[in-house]
């Protein structure tokens, strides 16, 4: 598979997961992103198209740590979970962004339930 191919089969799934799933105000979409490096995760209100709360293995009390990617994504996960209760959110949409329900994306799933998010 050439990497233009994946992009755009990658791009192709997201869009038809985007067409059924969206975010309100008390039920905010969890969107995921995964770079080769890194993952990020935002909590996205798409009625007012608002970004309530973001984090990433990029933030510095993840960065410092020293473990491997799939354990920073759970990382990632609590701390995304942890900043959803702050604001009084529990319960999510999960939006994988066209990846499989697999490694990093799956243990950023596990670290938000273990922080106290439903989805």
């Amino acid at each position: 598979m050439t990497p233009q191919f994946k992009t755009k089969r990658r791009q192709n799934i997201r869009y038809r997961i985007r067409r059924k799933i969206s975010g309100i105000a008390t039920r905010p979409r969890l969107s995921i992103y995964r770079s080769n490096a890194d993952i990020y995760a935002q909590l996205i209100d798409d009625n007012n198209g608002q970004t309530l709360a973001a984090a990433s293995s990029r933030d510095k009390d993840i960065a410092v740590q020293k473990v491997t990617k799939t354990e920073k994504g759970k990382l990632v996960g609590a701390a995304i979970a942890s900043k959803a209760v702050a604001l009084g959110i529990t319960s999510v949409t999960f939006d994988r962004g066209g990846y499989l329900y697999h490694g990093r994306v799956k243990s950023v799933a596990d670290g938000a339930r273990e922080g106290g998010l439903q989805f």
